[in-house]
Order: structure tokens, then C-alpha cells, then sequence
């Protein structure tokens, strides 16, 4: 993989401490799910959990995508990539399947 290509964002502390905290739960809950199969859990149960897993994501990723707006995608408009826009629409696309 060419390292070169990879664009990198700064991010606030802030920001990162509490996207990790989202991620962390989501961990948790997805070794709660396996254990669950490992118990022999009922199936209802299960998808319960994998129910709250995607909420948890989506959250992450409504954190993730608001901060990609107010700041990659405006500073690139700025900047005049309007490619910019494209970007957004294609990731839109792709994360609202």
C-alpha cells in the first residue's frame, strides 16, 4: 500500500476521546453478541443486541460525518476542491445503504 495516498485529518483531543468511547462500547457489545453464542443465547435476544451494535454505529458515524462536513468538506470548498462535494455524495451513498 503507497503510504503517500493516505490523507491524514488532525483531530482535538476531545473529539478522539470520545469517538474511542463509542468504538469501545461497540467492542464490548460485539464480545457480549459472541458470547451469546457461545451460551446458546435465544435468537431474539441476539438480534437485540446486534440492533443496539448498529445504533451504536450509526451514532459513531453521525459523530464521524457532521465533523467531516463542518471541516474537511468546507475547508476543501474553500480551498476550491469542489471535488469535494462528489466525495460527500459518494460517501453519503455508501454509508445509507
Amino acid at each position: 500500500m503507497d503510504n503517500e495516498n493516505i490523507k491524514h485529518v488532525k483531530r482535538d483531543n476531545k473529539e478522539v476521546e470520545s469517538m474511542i468511547k463509542r468504538l469501545s462500547i461497540v467492542e464490548g457489545q460485539v464480545r457480549g453478541v459472541k458470547k451469546m453464542l457461545e451460551e446458546d443465547r435465544y435468537c431474539v435476544d441476539i438480534f437485540t443486541q446486534v440492533a443496539s451494535i448498529q445504533a451504536a454505529l450509526n451514532g459513531f458515524n453521525k459523530q464521524l460525518l457532521a465533523r467531516h462536513i463542518k471541516s474537511c468538506v468546507c475547508d476543501d470548498i474553500r480551498e476550491g476542491n469542489d471535488e469535494a462535494v462528489d466525495e460527500l455524495c459518494g460517501l453519503l451513498m455508501k454509508i445509507m445503504k
